[in-house]
């Protein structure tokens, strides 16, 4: 016989949510159930399957290595099985339970992240957001094997298998010590190519966006510095007469804790250009339509907000 055949579905959401959250109270609160039936939910399940699948440890539950193998294939199980009931159904953010996975970058986690969380919890308090890391080499099989959603990041070379948008564009700034004694003035380039520079990348070596720019101009930064953080490089910064060369957007966040001043860079060339990664035909999903439309508004609004004339003072 199937085995699915004796299945009930039921159990195996109820033990992802005990998975997801840690107890069966919090479990409970979840699933609008009575701590009773998820206990009960979880006896059937352990019975079937032969694995105690939870422990109890202080007011938690760990799960066996039996329940954290068959964690992960569960959940993609799970998530494929609501994805085809939501596409045929239509997608109603205010009683969805979808789980999305968002791939991207961390400087750009901090600006898009914290409108999208607060827009969900508005519209759709049900839905789970997962925010990662992929490497760009996978980027495309992660998409069409439904690892992740969506992407966003700079241009890649993609097959016709993945569907590319912009997002938006940014300017690059200077960030530097406030008291900085080059940079008394707007500086010109002459005065940005004398000073020593941090280059921001997770790469051990090669250009960023400014030196391509300098490159075509038959010019070079002196890099004294290579790290991998933007709050990384605006630090040393702070601390130092070194000038860290990232976009506006995030020089603003990630500059704000330290006493750094923004000036503009001489490059107007040198800008950051994100893109909005998808697997082609994902559109037919109505859910990760969803999700792509919210965090195309998010980033339009964004920037109408940071193009807006500033109000005179009363």
């Amino acid at each position: 016989m199937n085995p699915l055949a004796r299945a009930d579905l039921n159990l195996f959401v109820v033990f992802d949510t005990i998975l997801r959250e840690g107890s069966i109270s919090a479990a409970s609160r979840r699933l609008n159930l009575s701590q009773p039936a998820v206990s009960h939910a979880l006896a059937r399940l352990r019975e079937q399957l032969g694995d105690p699948l939870f422990q109890r440890q202080g007011r938690g539950m760990v799960p066996t290595p039996r329940a954290r193998a068959m964690a992960g294939t569960l959940r993609d199980a799970l998530d494929s099985l609501s994805g085809l009931l939501q596409g045929a159904t239509g997608f109603d953010p205010a009683s969805s339970r979808r789980r999305f996975t968002l791939a991207v970058r961390d400087v750009m986690e901090a600006v898009l992240v914290p409108p999208l969380v607060k827009r969900m919890l508005k519209v759709a308090p049900g839905v789970e957001l997962v925010a990662t890391r992929v490497d760009r080499r996978r980027l495309e099989s992660e998409l069409r094997g439904g690892g992740i959603d969506l992407a966003i990041d700079v241009l890649l070379p993609t097959s016709a298998a993945v569907s590319r948008e912009p997002l938006f564009a940014e300017p690059l700034v200077i960030v530097a010590r406030g008291d900085h004694p080059a940079l008394r003035r707007r500086p010109d380039l002459a005065t940005y190519l004398a000073q020593g520079h941090i280059q921001i990348s997770s790469r051990r070596a090669g250009p960023g966006l400014e030196d391509m720019v300098l490159a075509r101009m038959g010019l070079a930064r002196d890099i004294r510095l290579r790290c991998q953080h933007y709050a990384t490089a605006c630090q040393v910064a702070a601390a130092s007469d070194l000038l860290a060369t990232l976009p506006a957007r995030f020089a603003r966040l990630a500059a704000a804790p330290y006493p750094t001043r923004i000036h503009p860079l001489p490059l107007t060339d040198a800008r950051l250009e994100l893109f909005l990664y998808g697997q082609a035909g994902a559109e037919l999903d109505p859910a990760v339509l969803w999700l792509r439309q919210t965090c195309r508004a998010i980033m339009a609004s964004r920037a109408a907000a940071r193009q807006a004339p500033a109000k005179a003072p009363p």
